[in-house]
């Protein structure tokens, strides 16, 4: 303890917590993430936990981990590989070490490392640092168990009370590693347990007793670690998860149309936090419906949609067929309707916790006739808010369904949020029934820009009826004339064709680029960060992500044809690259796949992109 200790500066880090699905670590990766957010890192977060609602304790299966990458400026990425590992047992280190530089800093307790947690993690030895070839000068080994019992000795809690505060003994540990300010995190907990705050300061007790035990026995670690802040916008920011963003988005969405929002929603991993969020928003004029399945939840939305709110239905990929027949009714009743699918791994029950983006195609022609709806994917976490604004303005404005993808991954993960101007985001317009047309007006009357007028029920002279069934042109009574089907299927295609989204953006050596980079969606990050690798090191590259789908941007055959090279990078096998080969003549990319329910590795990207 002789030693001077070395503080290291560092633009980026990442940190990975792992432990028993019941050790909190989720909830000790938040709080580290959003005390970063606060002091202005930049933060990208990846939960990584486990399908089973409680494996065996100490079993292999049950590891659940939690990875946050921070820097000091924008962070696109939780990280490939990790600089710090906390492994709360025998378990999370033989399953979690894999995802740790080989410089890595580990953190363990060494309490939960004793002959049964090793047999339970298959370990041949009781020399586990030797068996997985970790050098024993890299871990800061503390018996975390015993000194959270003797930090709380006094508290009158009970022994399994007290052992759901490990947690935040290592979370103290590793804000002491990276002098992150306690109060900040203190705030957090008294303000999380404010109906319990016996339970907020025994658990920042234990915090400080980490963080000391870092300071009082510095010489075991490598270095600590200091990250500059460099926010360039000033403003207020937030730790948020994609889901919440989404949640907020729609109420944003909802504010600034004057409209009551109403959500019909059927429980489903990993959606049903939007669920949840907007359930506590009554009082901002939200109705939450839990409804008794798919159908009914998106069936629901559409008669609140009728009644004239904005209506929002919310699911995963298993959830998205089973809604079809009523998105279909909501096509051809041209009312306006947002369908949120947070994609998961599939197909059937597939891998409820993990990540892909294998609904793509589902979104865009899923359901039985000429069905369109303009499909719009969110790029991140914190994306996923004006990408839930976004398709609530395009459903209300044009009077149709849409379609807004997100999945696991940025559903999950979170973001440094700045917090939007309400008064400064675009208005929403919806194109109601103007009063002049009382008398003559009919249901499928449309304006200029080809979109269904709206009536709302109650207008005085705008009684109408709508339904399943095709409808006349002209006076919206049911019809089966082949040629006024002919018509209505043009119209409400064109409809959608006609939307106006905005250009593809290319980004990086944009005018002499060798390769170009595309993908949808989630993968925004990753790609980022693999073009940005490629140029450090001196080749010509761009990329641009879609984010409109259907509608394709104006823009997109004359980006895809400009370059020699083009690779479609994506979490499926291939779907946006047949998709885009159907719509550009002569376009023949070359492919980027993998379904592997998990993001992107930044270093598997370079190296496959380099052989192009």
């Amino acid at each position: 303890m002789t030693d001077k200790l070395e503080i290291k500066e560092v633009a980026d880090i990442v940190v990975r917590f792992s432990g028993d699905s019941g050790d909190g670590m989720q909830l000790a990766g938040n709080i580290f993430s959003t005390v970063s957010a606060t002091v202005g890192n930049g933060i990208s977060t990846f939960p990584d936990y486990p399908a089973d609602i409680r494996a065996p304790q100490g079993s292999l299966t049950g590891v659940s981990g939690f990875q946050v990458h921070i820097g000091e400026g924008n962070v696109y990425t939780p990280g490939d590989l990790c600089d710090v590992l906390v492994a709360m047992n025998a378990a999370a280190l033989k399953t979690q070490y894999k995802y740790a530089k080989p410089q890595a800093t580990i953190i363990i307790d060494t309490d939960s490392f004793g002959k049964k947690d090793l047999d339970k993690a298959q370990f041949q030895t009781e020399d586990y640092l030797g068996e997985m070839g970790i050098d024993a000068d890299r871990v800061i080994s503390c018996p975390m168990t015993q000194m959270v019992k003797d930090c709380l000795a006094d508290s009158g809690m009970d022994n399994k009370s007290m052992l759901k505060c490990r947690n935040m003994f290592a979370l103290g540990l590793v804000c002491w590693l990276f002098s992150r300010d306690l109060d900040l995190v203190a705030n957090f907990l008294r303000e999380k347990f404010a109906k319990k705050p016996a339970i907020a300061e025994a658990n920042i007790k234990v915090i400080q007793a980490g963080y000391d035990y870092g300071h009082n026995t510095h010489s075991s670690a490598t270095n600590v670690y200091r990250i500059e802040t460099k926010v360039k916008v000033p403003g207020r920011y937030m730790d948020i998860t994609g889901n919440k963003a989404t949640a907020y988005g729609f109420i944003a969405a909802a504010e600034k149309a004057g409209l009551k929002l109403y959500l019909g929603s059927y429980p489903i991993t990993p959606a049903t936090d939007v669920l949840h969020e907007l359930a506590k928003h009554k009082s901002l004029g939200v109705t939450t419906v839990q409804c008794e399945d798919e159908i009914s939840g998106c069936a629901s939305a559409v008669g609140a949609s009728f009644a004239g709110a904005l209506a929002v239905t919310s699911t995963s990929g298993p959830g998205l067929c089973l809604k079809s027949e009523a998105m279909n009714l909501a096509v051809i009743m041209e009312l306006p309707l947002v369908i949120l699918d947070v994609q998961r791994g599939g197909p059937a029950t597939g891998l409820p916790t993990k990540s892909e983006q294998t609904d793509l195609l589902q979104a865009l022609f899923g359901r039985n006739g000429e069905s369109p709806m303009p499909v719009i994917a969110a790029t991140s976490p914190t994306d996923c808010f004006y990408a839930a604004y976004d398709a609530a303005k395009m459903a209300l404005e044009h009077m149709t369904p849409v379609i807004l993808l997100t999945d696991a991954y940025i559903a999950n993960g979170s973001g440094a949020f700045k917090l939007p101007d309400l008064n400064a985001m675009d208005t929403i317009n919806p194109p109601y029934v103007p009063e002049e047309l009382k008398g003559e007006w009919t249901p499928y009357m449309r304006a200029d820009n080809g979109t269904r007028y709206w009536a709302v029920p109650g207008r005085e002279g705008f009684t109408h009826i709508l339904g399943g069934l095709e409808k006349d042109d002209k006076t919206g009574a049911i019809s089966t004339d082949p040629e006024n089907h002919d018509l209505m299927t043009r119209k409400r295609q064109a409809k959608v064709a006609n939307i106006c989204v905005p250009d593809l953006e290319v980004i990086g050596d944009t005018d002499d680029a060798e390769l170009l980079i595309v993908g949808f969606g989630s993968t925004y990050g990753h790609l980022r960060a693999a073009m940005d690798e490629m140029r450090a090191k001196g080749k010509k590259v761009a990329m641009t992500q879609f984010r409109y789908i259907n509608p394709l941007p104006k823009n997109t055959a004359e980006v895809l044809t400009k370059y020699p090279k083009v690779v479609v990078a994506e979490q499926n096998m291939g779907q946006l690259a047949s998709y885009l080969r159907m719509k550009v003549d002569g376009f023949v990319p070359a492919q980027f796949n993998q379904v592997k329910g998990k993001p992107f590795s930044v270093n598997e990207l370079v190296e496959a992109f380099e052989k192009l």
